[in-house]
């Protein structure tokens, strides 16, 4: 192999941009006995590499299934337990409760509320349809004027021209 392409192969694995076919050149450059004065550097890396490579192995199983766990399943149950049994017992408590005096006078003050909100809502209604002849009202005003500006020809043609 050319001197210049494994110094250039060298630079490019100095900056982690080889390929594995370029460090596998570069392993079988080392792996010989004669290696360049200036190259004597990585002879002991690259030898290195093909060491480990040939000796090292994984020989523990990798477990495929994983441990399932049933506790949240538990919890799941118990969640539902303890909301429907909490449900029941308001439920229970509130339907043998007759109510305080002070719960019966705040429902009454409620309903007047209610009563008289109705009655601002029915007459604010009433307001807003006498409103709507406005509406009218200002179409015909701007049909006037817009036959005004059709009888004064000059004064058109003057604000044209401005």
């Amino acid at each position: 192999m050319e001197l210049n392409k494994i110094e250039d192969l060298i630079i490019k694995y100095n900056n982690a941009e080889t390929s594995l076919k370029e460090e596998v050149q570069l392993k079988a450059f080392f792996a010989q006995e004669t290696v360049p004065s200036h190259l004597e550097v990585y002879k002991p890396l690259f030898n290195y590499f093909n060491e480990v490579q040939t000796k090292e192995t994984y020989n523990k199983s990798l477990p495929l299934k994983t441990k399932t766990t049933e506790w949240y399943k538990w919890f799941s149950a118990a969640a539902v337990i303890l909301i429907s049994a909490g449900l029941y017992f308001n439920h229970s408590f509130k339907s043998n409760d007759l109510g305080t005096f002070e719960e019966q006078q705040a429902e009454l003050a409620y309903k007047e509320v209610v009563k008289s909100l109705e009655m601002v809502s029915k007459n604010l209604n009433k307001g807003t349809s006498s409103v709507e002849y406005l509406q009218v009202f200002n179409k015909g005003t701007a049909q006037v004027n817009y036959l005004n500006e059709l009888q004064n020809p000059i004064g058109r043609v003057i604000t044209i021209n401005e």
